[in-house]
């Protein structure tokens, strides 16, 4: 068989240059049997290791995880436009494990989220046509930066979703993206009682050029639960991004509210301004985002790779009752050869302005060769009045044959 080696320099991006555009999957090589499909496709090997350290004040112990993750990817060739793929995940523990992985009953450390196991990350069938892809089965499905659906890629165990997506359009004219899951694959592993969220899950997106720097986006998404009732949601926001001159802009909205059987009645708001400006090979930015709340319940985003968003400590993984408002200001830069980037973020409650607290990020990425790259992130979150004061610290290599 063939091997496809991946070209991914690791690296934390600007959620304002990540976009909301739809990009429909790359081709295969086209083979004229189905024997060959089967027997022609490419074998990807990824590994990535990864240490996490957390020092965090309400524990007398610190954590310190050190995991490898092995992925091994087949996709097979293109027969009439249907290619499938099989990819499985291995994640190892080196060493002892010191921490809390939330299914390895350590419980007297930090917890970092990576459990060690095995299991099937993707197995889908796909269909090509000649404006649109038609997908069925355990996929990833990332939409608008993943702020309100993504794969949490971050984690050494990435979220997939089960179920069936349709994408239609291209960059430079009107794209549509519906998909229907029925459960998705969290982080926590096959042995974690939290394993799945299983339901009617509708996520729909939508958006177009209005003109070659500017676009308009809208989305609908429908979390209706089966065995976490009060976590389901309906979603409804518009989106813009725009560029004038060296200046990107960014601007959202969105309105949640409960659905299906949940217990809870609320109506929570979601804005997000940002702006951005590239001089030379420096980037800047600075922005707000407000996670609303109403009656006791904040707005929720149970399905998102929340790590990309309100700091790396991951101190707002399930937002607030009084909400979450973050005002923040970052910086990238060229540096050795790799891409450095600085934020501080400054968070409090949405209702009432209770100073919640601060947090310093920062990351260093760089590709050492033409497979393998490196990263260095520290977090350091400094409680006012929620949470209690943490300091996490990551080394990371990936490896892509």
């Amino acid at each position: 068989m063939k091997t496809c080696r991946l070209a991914h320099a690791v690296r934390h991006t600007l959620f304002i240059a990540a976009g909301s555009v739809v990009t429909l999957p790359a081709v295969a090589e086209t083979v004229n049997t189905v024997t060959d499909a089967l027997m022609g496709g490419d074998v990807c090997l990824g590994l990535r290791y990864r240490f996490e350290g957390v020092d965090q004040d309400n524990f007398s112990e610190d954590a310190s995880a050190s995991s490898l993750r092995s992925r091994l990817t087949w996709t097979s060739g293109d027969y009439r436009g249907f290619t499938g793929v099989l990819e499985l995940d291995d994640v190892s523990a080196i060493g002892n494990q010191h921490y809390n992985s939330t299914i390895n009953d350590n419980s007297t450390y930090p917890v970092v989220a990576d459990p060690v196991g095995t299991e099937v990350n993707q197995a889908y069938i796909r269909y090509r046509g000649e404006n649109s892809v038609a997908t069925a089965g355990r996929q990833r499905i990332n939409l608008d930066g993943q702020r309100f659906v993504g794969g949490v890629g971050w984690r050494q165990n990435e979220q997939t979703y089960d179920g069936y997506r349709y994408q239609y359009g291209s960059e430079k004219s009107l794209q549509l993206d519906y998909s229907y899951v029925y459960n998705v694959n969290r982080i926590f592993g096959e042995d974690s009682v939290n394993a799945d969220l299983s339901g009617d899950i509708q996520l729909f997106h939508g958006s177009y050029p209005v003109t070659e720097r500017h676009r308009l986006s809208a989305f609908v998404y429908e979390l209706d639960f089966d065995r976490a009732a009060n976590a389901s949601s309906r979603t409804l926001g518009v989106d813009y991004k725009g560029g004038f001159g060296p200046l990107k802009a960014r601007l959202s909205y969105a309105r949640q509210t409960e659905t299906g059987d949940s217990a809870l009645a609320y109506s929570a708001p979601y804005y997000l301004a940002e702006l951005g400006a590239a001089l030379g090979t420096v980037n800047m930015w600075v922005g707000g985002e407000v996670l609303g709340a109403d009656n006791g319940s904040g707005f929720a985003t149970p399905l998102a790779t929340l790590h990309k968003y309100q700091g790396f400590a991951d101190k707002f993984l399930a937002t607030p009752a009084d909400g979450v408002e973050d005002l923040y200001v970052g910086v990238a830069m060229k540096v050795a050869g790799g891409n450095l980037d600085i934020t501080y973020h400054s968070f409090s409650a949405s209702e009432g302005g209770a100073d919640y607290g601060g947090e310093w990020d920062l990351s260093f990425a760089r590709k050492l060769t033409e497979q393998l790259s490196g990263e260095i992130k520290y977090a350091s979150y400094r409680a006012d009045t929620f949470s209690v004061d943490t300091d996490k610290v990551w080394l990371m290599f990936t490896a892509n044959f």
